[in-house]
């Protein structure tokens, strides 16, 4: 009796094998049109941007351009910058993780009008935001409050822009907290101080430092609203955003487009710690 071999489909994508059927692996062709689509954007909108700019620092070499750098009036205006927007990002990280609580924990009349103001920033353009503030703080001030043209007016204007960042990054984490442990925390004799350090804060921190992450690189980049609250004078209160301006209305584009750099390379740097942070936090759950 000769037995007959049965020959089995192989179009569908399952090849015939010793142990059975093999099932081959297709990758999905709009898998891969939506990555090809999302990379060629993201080069054009933001990757040869930004080449272009780190190309044109060096045009007369790295000694032209760590000569931009280290101008007196550009780097007077980096360290500024630099400072103000670490003080800032420390600032809304007490600050920004309170009104979260608040908008989360309390209850009051007009709790969703607060809500909704937190993202005005978001919205509102920067030199409007600046006019806003020069009106509020300058030497008009209805407070009798005269920031203008001092370097605190730089804080002002920073924490006004960077204000939802840590906001909107706690905000949803606190709504999502499982609110069953901080009683069993009170329920054991923990005070209200031990059960926020040991339960809540462990739980908020990731939030906490990638909003303030966030809000420094934002920050670092700020222009309009700097630019008419403090005056923008050189080594007092201008900031690196109007100082690369007034570089590119000299028709000194290299000498701008090395200090964009070096806040580029701040700005990214900056982000790969946080996205390290975040990857080890997710880690250690």
């Amino acid at each position: 009796m000769t037995a007959t071999a049965v020959q089995k489909p192989t179009g569908s994508g399952i090849a015939p094998g010793p142990a059975g059927p093999v099932f081959r692996k297709r990758r999905p062709v709009g898998t891969a049109l939506g990555l090809g689509t999302a990379v060629l954007y993201l080069s054009l909108i933001v990757l040869i941007p930004l080449a272009a700019v780190v190309w044109r620092s060096t045009d007369g070499g790295w000694d032209t351009f760590w000569a931009a750098v280290r101008t007196p009036d550009a780097w007077s205006a980096l360290e500024l910058t630099v400072g103000a927007s670490l003080v800032v990002a420390l600032i809304n990280v007490v600050m920004g993780t309170v009104i979260a609580w608040v908008l989360v924990r309390d209850k009051f009349p007009g709790k969703g009008v607060v809500d909704t103001l937190i993202d005005l920033p978001f919205a509102l353009p920067t030199i409007v935001a600046g006019l806003v503030l020069l009106a509020l703080y300058g030497t008009s001030s209805p407070l009798h409050i005269n920031l203008a043209y001092t370097r605190a007016s730089v804080g002002v204007a920073l924490l006004f822009v960077t204000l939802p960042f840590v906001v909107r990054t706690v905000q949803p984490v606190l709504k999502e907290l499982d609110r069953d442990m901080e009683q069993a925390a009170y329920s054991l004799g923990a005070s209200p101080f031990t059960t926020f350090r040991r339960i809540i804060l462990p739980n908020l921190a990731p939030a906490m430092i990638s909003g303030a992450g966030l809000a420094f690189t934002r920050a670092i980049a700020e222009y309009g609203s700097t630019n008419l609250l403090t005056g923008s004078i050189p080594f007092q209160t201008q900031v690196s955003a109007v100082n690369i301006f007034g570089r590119i209305e000299s028709d000194d584009t290299t000498a701008a487009a090395a200090i964009s750099t070096v806040l580029l390379v701040v700005a990214f740097v900056v982000l790969i710690l946080l996205d390290v942070f975040q990857r080890w936090s997710a880690r250690r759950g």
